[in-house]
């Protein structure tokens, strides 16, 4: 099991223990909750292994209430825990058997950046990267629209609804001292200028193959792998400017 499995693994027991103290008259912090529901049910793989008790909940009243419903009176709390146990084995089995995708690390942190529009499309980029390359290439920049323009909103700064994703990406990235031009040191310089590479061929990924304009006979069709490639670009890029607001202390 690499690092990001392992460190997904430990997540999933830490909500396994929260549910069972909820379940036996303890409780949990529904933030804490919501961050470890956020980071499993996001990910379309790990969804179907998810405890049901966690899927339909989005705080601890709602999982008091199914643990009550599951079993009351009379040896309910080793009923319960013998239930919460049976409920997470298929989830902790399949995060065994498999490395745990780089989407629920990214997953994590848009989830703790307050922008419910973030996530959707986020979300949607995930969805589509096997049945809908094409529309995944397309959300992948919506993804990181999205971002910039939330965290010019947060920094009170003004843009236009139609500028194109680098010059939003310019004027958000500027805000928190990413623009290559803001460093004198070369290999800073170069790591920005390499994501400032990243933005606008994904700008230009998603004009010639999206699904945002119209194509013809001759166009090219993306595979899933270039789906693939565009939604971690994406998702990595749009986690490292939330990550770099947050240290920022905004």
């Amino acid at each position: 099991m690499n690092e990001d499995a392992r460190e997904l693994y430990d997540r999933v027991l830490t909500l396994k223990s929260m549910i069972t103290s909820v379940a036996t008259g303890g409780d949990m912090q529904d933030w804490e909750f919501r961050l470890l529901r956020d980071s499993l049910i996001g990910d379309p793989d790990i969804l179907p292994h998810v405890p049901k008790f966690i899927r339909h909940n989005v705080n601890s009243h709602g999982v008091w209430e199914d643990m009550k419903a599951y079993h009351s009176g009379n040896g309910a709390y080793a009923a319960r825990r013998a239930y919460i146990a049976r409920e997470f084995v298929p989830l902790l089995d399949f995060l065994q058997s498999s490395p745990a995708p780089a989407d629920a690390h990214v997953d994590a942190i848009l989830a703790r950046y307050d922008g419910q529009a973030v996530r959707a499309v986020w979300s949607k980029s995930l969805e589509r990267r096997e049945r809908d390359p094409e529309g995944a290439i397309t959300a992948a920049r919506t993804l990181l629209e999205e971002v910039c323009k939330h965290i010019l909103d947060d920094a009170k700064v003004s843009f236009d609804d139609g500028w194109d994703l680098p010059k939003l990406y310019y004027h958000a990235s500027s805000q928190m001292n990413l623009a290559p031009s803001q460093h004198s040191e070369e290999v800073f310089k170069k790591i920005l200028g390499g994501c400032n590479t990243v933005v606008e061929n994904l700008g230009g990924l998603r004009n010639k193959i999206g699904d945002a304009h119209a194509g013809g006979r001759a166009r090219a069709r993306p595979a899933p792998r270039h789906a693939a490639l565009a939604v971690n670009l994406a998702g990595s890029m749009a986690m490292f400017l939330i990550e770099t607001w947050e240290a920022r202390g905004q």
